[in-house]
């Protein structure tokens, strides 16, 4: 939908400590295809400036609050949180809306910021410009945040042969990775204006010609099938990332990584579990408000990196 076709949407919104705002916010995400269950469009979670967690769901009609305080005060377990708030918002874009509101994230070397931002950031080799839209991915989220730490650090040691990010959305780890690697990168969402959007993100970034993107669910285009990356990047959900393993396992290279994210830190443990039976190893788990980023190796040869 395009910023000119305002429509109605609902927005349910709610504060809490990080880790209780983790809980509501993957109960919520859960919520999606739940019978019975308030149906969020989508549902995004960012700090505020008081410490808090701000978790915002979108509905294309007004919720039922009742059944969806509830659904926060399951997540919520006796821990406090705000007043749930459900306001109307007459563009549909809400997405853009409140996080143009957020200020520049920082990980490692990477510095991302929107345009209303770019004359006071220093721009450099890890500088990435990326305004909210309708894709998601600008760093503010815990997940995507924890992916450009370890691409940093992956950085400072070498540099794969190809690399592959599942669920792109704006682009951004594909981008991070084509510019801290100088390497091509492939690049896949499920919808296709995220992968518009991608585009239009690497090129103003100067990588568009890195960067080979497709629509494509999971590892089925044949395309991918084929491939043999060395490091595969899926920042989605925990859901996805245990039916994708079995695939990852098969395409990535002796030797190579696979970065996940989406994944809260409870469902850590299994996630490791599930790849750890197809040949990985945990080399490193970023936790960052109630979220966990996972690198694992694929064992077999001595290193992914030069």
């Amino acid at each position: 939908m395009s910023e000119d076709s305002p429509s109605r949407t609902y927005r349910a919104i709610v504060e809490a400590e990080p880790r209780t705002a983790a809980r509501i916010a993957e109960l919520l995400d859960e919520a999606l295809n739940a019978a019975g269950d308030p149906f969020a469009l989508s549902v995004s979670y960012f700090e505020c400036p008081n410490g808090l967690f701000e978790v915002s769901a979108l509905y294309d009609s007004p919720p039922d609050a009742t059944r969806l305080q509830a659904l926060i005060d399951s997540a919520a377990d006796g821990t406090e949180t705000s007043a749930l708030r459900v306001e109307e918002v007459p563009d549909a874009n809400w997405v853009k809306i409140s996080q143009a509101q957020r200020g520049p994230v920082r990980a490692g070397r990477f510095v991302i910021h929107g345009s209303h931002d770019r004359e006071r950031i220093a721009q450099n080799r890890f500088t990435i410009e990326i305004d909210a839209d309708q894709a998601f991915g600008t760093a503010h989220h815990a997940t995507t945040r924890g992916c450009l730490l370890a691409l940093d650090q992956l950085a400072k040691r070498g540099r794969p042969d190809l690399v592959l990010d599942i669920g792109t959305g704006t682009g951004i780890l594909a981008i991070a990775a084509a510019l801290a690697f100088d390497r091509p990168v492939v690049a896949t969402d499920n919808d296709p204006v995220a992968v518009l959007i991608a585009e239009e993100n690497a090129a103003k970034a100067g990588v568009r010609q890195s960067i080979h993107l497709l629509v494509a669910e999971g590892l089925s285009h044949p395309t991918l099938l084929r491939l043999a990356p060395d490091l595969i990047m899926a920042n989605i959900l925990a859901r996805p990332l245990y039916q994708l393993a079995p695939d990852m396992a098969r395409i990535v290279q002796p030797g190579g990584y696979v970065l996940l994210s989406g994944i809260t830190g409870a469902q850590a443990a299994a996630t490791v579990a599930r790849y750890a039976s197809l040949g990985f190893v945990l080399e490193k788990r970023i936790l960052l408000d109630g979220w966990a980023t996972l690198l694992l190796g694929r064992r077999n040869a001595s290193t992914l990196l030069d």
